[in-house]
């Protein structure tokens, strides 16, 4: 698949499913992009099909299964649009492309040569809870227990969360800007030993049974 040089094209990019519940589609909207009219979509789409695949379904397919639907407030971010908003928008709303490669600019490598993907996750099962007080460390360490992602960045706002995959060497990092402000989990560190407790009334991984899809494989 070649980078969509018309609407058909595009329209059939944003068709493409990535896993049960995702379409790649879910992953292009940007704000950025919408409001200064610029393209905000891949120049190699079957690279970022591929890794967006992985993510979602190792990643995302999960939270969804456990907590119903989730928020995706940013995803795919074309270098163009990247670029724009690490030079123009105020406050600066991206990082410079060179650290954005295998994040959220999906269809280049890192520079290690890894593959990788980042996506801005919300999970309206829990912001309610967090509003009311309760602390964003439990969902993080619930994430830490049960998902295998690169790095996990928590935002104030409802306990939004930048989640990051590799291909690759996976780091294991959650990080935050919600008090305690600051690294919660890193290589080298040993994690919270009663960390299980805090989400100990969470729902069961995978918890919720949707309808089986007629021949598709379980």
């Amino acid at each position: 698949m070649r980078r969509p040089g018309s609407y058909v094209a595009l329209e059939e990019l944003g068709r493409q499913r990535l896993s049960r519940h995702f379409e790649m589609r879910n992953f292009m909207t940007s704000e950025i992009a919408n409001f200064h009219g610029i393209q905000n979509f891949p120049d190699r789409p079957e690279f970022a099909l591929e890794v967006g695949r992985q993510f979602a379904v190792w990643l995302l397919e999960p939270l969804v299964e456990t907590f119903g639907p989730v928020d995706i407030r940013s995803g795919y971010r074309s270098p163009e649009m990247n670029r724009f908003g690490a030079t123009h928008v105020k406050p600066q709303k991206c990082a410079r492309n060179e650290a954005s490669h295998a994040n959220h600019i999906w269809d280049r490598c890192d520079s290690k040569g890894r593959k990788g993907v980042c996506v801005t996750v919300g999970i309206p099962w829990f912001a309610p809870q967090y509003r009311d007080g309760r602390d964003w460390r439990d969902l993080a360490w619930w994430l830490y227990d049960h998902l295998d992602f690169q790095e996990v960045r928590f935002f104030p706002r409802n306990a939004a969360f930048n989640m990051s995959w590799r291909s690759a060497d996976r780091e294991r990092r959650i990080l935050s800007y919600i008090h305690p402000r600051g690294t919660l989990a890193a290589p080298g560190m040993t994690p919270d030993p009663g960390r299980a407790e805090r989400y100990g009334d969470f729902p069961p991984f995978r918890g919720i049974n949707y309808p089986g899809i007629p021949g598709e494989r379980s």
